[in-house]
């Protein structure tokens, strides 16, 4: 059952969590790349800070972002600015999110995000826990996979089974973790069955495209088509 006070609380600790880290490094880093194809460090937490203002926009009615172009334009002009900065609008905006959390609302209530998908306002603080743990270890400073919390492992690893049920290119997947023996299903109908197993934080980073070649090595496939390789995913 999704939680939104509860996923509000587990926001704090992870942005609390990537505050100390971020305030651990320098200008200099900022501009070194990260792991996101043609983003350094200071275009991921530009990111962060202007989605966390996207999704106060959400829970308060608005359009998520005025347009694409102004999303990228304002990621671009919020990229080189020093840490100090950075931090300071890591901190405010997640104050933002935190104001607007805590006022009484329906969470019932749909709300409208990016490119026509809509969900339940419930649903609202723990994509925002996505967006913080995940960048987190997309700037390459020292956050792997391995350090996620378990139950926000799990819950993302059904998140994005979830998301990719049905597609027509994926085969029909069992998805198994190695480490409690969690099962989750994804994929479409067609095709033969797929079974991938190992290790949940190496699921997450296969389903979250955050890992791949020899970097998910410690997967299985297990299938009935001699030399099938682990199903190829869409980009989210």
């Amino acid at each position: 059952m999704i939680d939104p006070l509860r996923d509000l609380a587990a926001l704090h600790d992870a942005t609390e969590r990537l505050l100390s880290e971020v305030s651990s490094l320098n200008n200099a880093h900022l501009l070194e790349p990260s792991r996101l194809p043609g983003w350094s460090r200071g275009h991921v937490l530009a990111h962060l800070s202007r989605n966390a203002d996207a999704l106060v926009n959400v829970l308060e009615g608005r359009p998520m972002y005025e347009s694409a172009e102004a999303r990228d334009r304002d990621i671009a002009r919020d990229a080189p600015r020093p840490l100090a900065d950075q931090l300071a609008d890591l901190r405010d905006s997640a104050a933002r999110v935190r104001a607007v959390g805590a006022l009484p609302a329906d969470w019932n209530r749909r709300v409208a995000l990016r490119n026509g998908v809509t969900d339940s306002a419930s649903r609202v603080p723990f994509r925002r826990l996505v967006e913080v743990e995940l960048h987190h270890v997309d700037l390459d400073i020292g956050y792997e996979l391995e350090k996620l919390p378990a139950e926000f492992t799990a819950r993302e690893i059904a998140f994005l089974t979830e998301r990719f049920s049905g597609h027509p290119d994926i085969p029909p997947v069992r998805v198994v973790s190695a480490d409690d023996g969690s099962e989750w299903s994804t994929g479409g109908t067609a095709g033969e069955p797929v079974t991938v197993g190992g290790p949940s934080p190496v699921l997450l980073g296969w389903l979250a495209g955050r890992r791949a070649g020899a970097e998910l090595a410690e997967l299985t496939v297990h299938t009935n088509t001699a030399g099938a390789g682990l199903p190829a995913l869409p980009p989210l």
